[in-house]
């Protein structure tokens, strides 16, 4: 299924996208090197900020990429200067070989680290096959420490499984975990500093995520979202905090920034946020594109356009094409996402453009 390998830099071919050492660029001069990878559009829980309340309409097997089609297309990517690949869903542990996946991904010449967002609900049986296969980096959902609350808002989720999960990632060696918890007004605003410590106490990163309006849910309206500032204010209440800048400084390798606690037992521990709504400047160093389980390529994850790669790889069009498609599609990356804007923010849900 593979094509066979053709430099994607012929003479004479056009180079929209790339620059001049082959990265993939856009027309606002961000270089795409991270690369969100949706497995499934599956998924054991039913969080309500990322599905609709009647549920998904999951999509047929046959049109869901293939485990040796997203080898492949990553590949292509890496090709283009892609290093750090995030396997997502749905749920990433319910895909069968998810596993043999990760290894295979490893073994792809470029790709630098293997990361994934779950939640949680399989690692305690998982965690150890994982780190062996060549996974490294892990962001587990964790929206609340209160099991009934965690249940209403994943709709279904067990606090105790994930907990044990995020126990069995830290025997199997994962030095690099993080906590995602989505902020949701009245409920579970109120336990960010209590999210905070219990990440701290166990040399894990939490992150807090502002409440997006991707799939036009009724979850998601706008007075449901808690914006940084409130954020920062609420945690400021026990902890006083500094900014202390992203990870890599101007080219971050995701989209949380950073605040450190200054005094008290935790000083020196970080708090991340991911602030899509509230930064103006959110979109300004984005490295980020997304594949989708159906194999479309999209530069934003705030814009519903996307490039059908698995039709490019299952009609048999070379590397070079494939390649070309990557790039042209970078090339029209949006300077900044549309999530302001009712009218025109994502319309698919998360779980089926990939968490």
């Amino acid at each position: 299924m593979t094509p066979a390998r053709t430099s994607a830099r012929e003479p004479g071919l056009p180079v929209l996208g790339a620059d001049a050492a082959g990265a993939l660029t856009d027309r606002h001069a961000r270089t795409i090197r991270y690369l969100r990878v949706s497995v499934t559009d599956r998924c054991n829980y039913r969080c309500a900020y990322c599905m609709p309340a009647e549920g998904w309409a999951m999509s047929p097997r046959a049109e869901v990429l293939r485990l040796e089609e997203i080898v492949a297309l990553i590949g292509h990517f890496a090709a283009l200067g892609v290093e750090r690949i995030r396997l997502t869903g749905g749920e990433p542990l319910v895909r069968r070989g998810i596993v043999e996946l990760v290894g295979q991904i490893a073994g792809v010449p470029g790709i630098r680290e293997i990361a994934m967002t779950t939640n949680g609900h399989l690692l305690p049986s998982m965690a150890a096959d994982l780190y062996a296969a060549g996974l490294r980096s892990l962001n587990v959902s964790l929206d609340s420490l209160d099991p009934q609350r965690f249940a209403a808002l994943t709709r279904g989720g067990d606090l105790a499984r994930v907990l044990a999960g995020l126990d069995a990632a830290a025997r199997a060696g994962f030095a690099d975990i993080k906590v995602n918890a989505v902020v949701v007004a009245g409920q579970n605003d109120h336990e960010l500093a209590d999210l905070a410590e219990f990440c701290w106490t166990r040399d894990i990163q939490p992150r807090f995520i502002e409440l997006m309006p991707i799939g036009q849910l009724e979850f998601a309206r706008p007075e449901n979202v808690v914006t940084t500032d409130r954020m920062l204010a609420s945690v400021g209440k026990r902890y006083h905090l500094l900014p202390s800048g992203n990870e890599c400084g101007v080219n971050p390798r995701g989209p949380a920034k950073y605040w450190r606690v200054t005094e008290g037992r935790h000083a020196g521990r970080r708090l991340g946020i991911i602030s899509p709504l509230s930064d103006d400047g959110f979109c300004a160093t984005c490295n980020r594109g997304r594949l989708t389980s159906l194999g479309g390529f999209r530069p934003c994850l705030g814009n519903d356009e996307e490039v059908s790669l698995r039709d490019a790889l299952r009609g048999g069009r070379s590397a070079v094409e494939i390649e070309k498609l990557i790039r042209d599609a970078v090339h029209g990356k949006l300077a900044a996402h549309n999530m302001h804007d009712v009218a025109r923010a994502p319309r698919d849900a998360m779980t089926g453009i990939g968490g």
